[in-house]
């Protein structure tokens, strides 16, 4: 099973735990987006920054939409004299994209309470379920 999460909320004001949580995610600004299996490490990092980020299972074609539309071919080097970068790229379909996607603000706007509530009450963060795919969906 695999899970997005889209940073929602900025940089501003977070306490330093989360935000080197949010970095281990690799969601370093607002509007990123990154795929992820959905092991317990992984849930409990999310769990973490529930406050700054939503999430939901991905479909196989909205995950396929993502990588065409918005895949950042990496242009680094993968090696380097004393080790051999592993976590700098993603290979999909034999091409290394960087392992985040960058995608514009929804069209149409978040949910009708804002980015400060969760979605259970009528607000943009938390988890989604399956509504995660509509959410990618309005901005790619």
């Amino acid at each position: 099973m695999k899970l997005a999460i889209v940073r929602i909320r900025g940089l501003t004001g977070v306490k330093s735990g989360i935000k080197q949580t949010l970095d281990l995610l690799r969601l370093y600004r607002k509007n990123y987006c990154v795929v992820v299996e959905g092991t317990p490490s992984m849930t409990g990092m999310i769990k973490k920054v529930k406050d700054y980020v939503t999430w939901g299972e991905i479909s196989d074609a909205t995950y396929k939409t993502l990588v065409e539309k918005r895949g950042t071919p990496f242009v680094g080097r993968t090696e380097d004299k004393r080790q051999t970068v592993k976590y700098k790229f993603v290979e999909i379909n034999g091409k290394k994209l960087k392992p985040f996607f960058t995608l514009s603000p929804p069209r149409g706007g978040f949910e009708r309470k804002g980015t400060k509530m969760p979605y259970s009450n009528g607000g943009a963060l938390g988890y989604r379920g399956e509504k995660i795919n509509a959410l990618l969906a309005k901005m790619i």
